[in-house]
């Protein structure tokens, strides 16, 4: 990996320490008020070193990226900007990196985003001027080469550490590491993967990464989450797509006791075993932890995984240019 540092964020400095990174992903609101966002991440300081702000996922409408990642930059935390190519064009999403980073984002996800079919806009307009291949290579270029996709200059470009999606359980298997080359070749400097619940499969696309050595050009985290029940569990496998959840993992959660709180707990469990086992896995550099709807376990499944505390980095200045090529 490059040693010049792209952004300087708190998530690029913890890896490029070698330190193994917690990210973590809050549920954002249907609201206009400042608070709710403040009151779903305030029991996360310390436990993460960044914070995913998602941009419109599964295709429903919620509070802006923009706004979420600059609120969480205003409480101290280090914000991943999401950013969808399914709602914008390339002036608006340009437009809106250079705004984000201006409002201090210094890390960005880039996806291609969830059809509307999937929302609760069905009949929402369709965009998609870009996929996540082109946002990446615009994107870097926008960091790298001070200009925009017109070719027209920018006076202070965006310092910004670049992310993608990965997801190594969904067919074809033998695709995923291909697709994941394509994708740091456009520019990812770091990868999120799909929650994972079987690992003997994600060993075996890291063994593919590693063969590849695509863990010397991206970090890479791996997306874990608690189940809150067998029936959450069933619902995951059978309608979340990518989503690979073992059958006796589903039995194990059916097997719990019936009595408040105890597949709640069960789940959290379940999830700290993965984070255990993912933490031996050579070529990962990190977990992505998605609790839908129970972020008041992050916490404890960080601190019970032998995660916590989070490092702290001392700040180094990005470079302002970065001469290497840019392959279109």
């Amino acid at each position: 990996m490059t040693e010049q540092m792209r952004s300087g964020s708190n998530l690029e400095r913890v890896l490029r320490a070698g330190h193994f990174a917690v990210t973590a992903e809050i549920d954002p609101p249907d609201s206009a008020n400042p608070d709710d966002i403040l009151t779903a991440v305030k029991h996360l300081a310390g436990h993460c070193d960044a914070i995913n702000a998602t941009d419109g996922s599964g295709a429903h409408c919620h509070m802006s990226s923009v706004a979420i990642s600059t609120l969480l930059h205003q409480q101290g935390f280090d914000p991943i900007l999401q950013v969808s190519c399914r709602d914008r064009n390339r002036i608006a999403i340009q437009g809106d990196v250079l705004g984000a980073a201006a409002l201090g984002a210094r890390n960005v996800l880039c996806l291609t985003g969830d059809d509307v079919t999937a929302g609760d806009h069905p009949q929402a307009k369709r965009v998609f001027d870009f996929d996540c291949m082109h946002l990446l290579r615009t994107l870097r270029i926008m960091r790298d080469k001070s200009m925009f996709l017109s070719g027209r200059k920018i006076i202070n470009p965006p310092n910004i550490f670049l992310g993608a999606a990965s997801n190594p359980f969904a067919m074809p298997f033998d695709w995923r590491p291909l697709r994941l080359a394509k994708k740091i070749e456009a520019g990812a400097d770091f990868i999120q993967t799909q929650y994972c619940y079987d690992i003997p499969r994600l060993k075996e696309f890291m063994k593919r990464v590693v063969d590849m050595g695509l863990h010397e050009k991206a970090y890479i985290l791996i997306g874990v989450g608690p189940i809150r029940s067998a029936k959450g569990a069933e619902f995951m496998r059978n309608n979340v797509p990518g989503v690979r959840i073992p059958d006796a993992v589903v039995e194990r959660m059916r097997q719990v006791p019936k009595g408040k709180g105890n597949a709640k707990r069960e789940g959290k469990k379940i999830c700290i075993e993965l984070i255990q086992q993912i933490k031996e896995i050579e070529g990962v550099s990190g977990v992505h932890i998605m609790a839908f709807r129970m972020d008041d376990l992050i916490p404890s499944i960080v601190e019970e995984s032998g995660l916590g505390p989070r490092p702290r980095i001392p700040v180094e200045k990005p470079a302002e240019t970065l001469p290497e090529s840019i392959n279109e």
